[in-house]
């Protein structure tokens, strides 16, 4: 016997490179099915190419990468950075762990970041 009704779900994990609505109404133009979202309302955040942050980032030689986690970080409607002591690879994981030491060179590197962007921050506030 074949089923008059097929039901499924679609996991669809969206980059800052698309907005959701984008990204659905691609689906739509590719599917022959009615496709009715659970939620539209977590979005991905990033930082635009340019934004202080990024440059300080650069010029403090400090890694950037999109992260593969969920946090309430998606329910910001304005750029963001996630920036956090340890592997992000442990984070979200059964065994998630961090070590002091870490902890301990984040303090560091977290007060170097505010003085570099506020530092950057005054002079382009100079040369404006």
């Amino acid at each position: 016997m074949v089923p008059e009704l097929c039901r499924y779900v679609l996991d669809v994990r969206i980059n800052e490179l698309y907005t959701h609505e984008e990204v659905l109404e691609e689906l739509k133009s590719v599917l022959t099915a009615d496709l009715v979202p659970r939620s539209m309302r977590l979005r991905s955040s990033n930082l635009p190419e340019g934004h202080l942050l990024q440059q300080v980032a650069t010029s403090m030689g400090l890694e950037k990468f999109g992260s593969p986690t969920l946090s309430d970080q998606a329910l910001i409607p304005f750029p963001s950075a996630k920036i956090g002591p340890g592997d992000s690879a442990r984070s979200h994981t059964a065994d998630e762990f961090i070590f002091v030491h870490e902890v301990e060179e984040s303090i560091s590197i977290y007060i170097s970041i505010l003085e570099n962007y506020a530092s950057l921050y005054l002079q382009t506030k100079h040369t404006q």
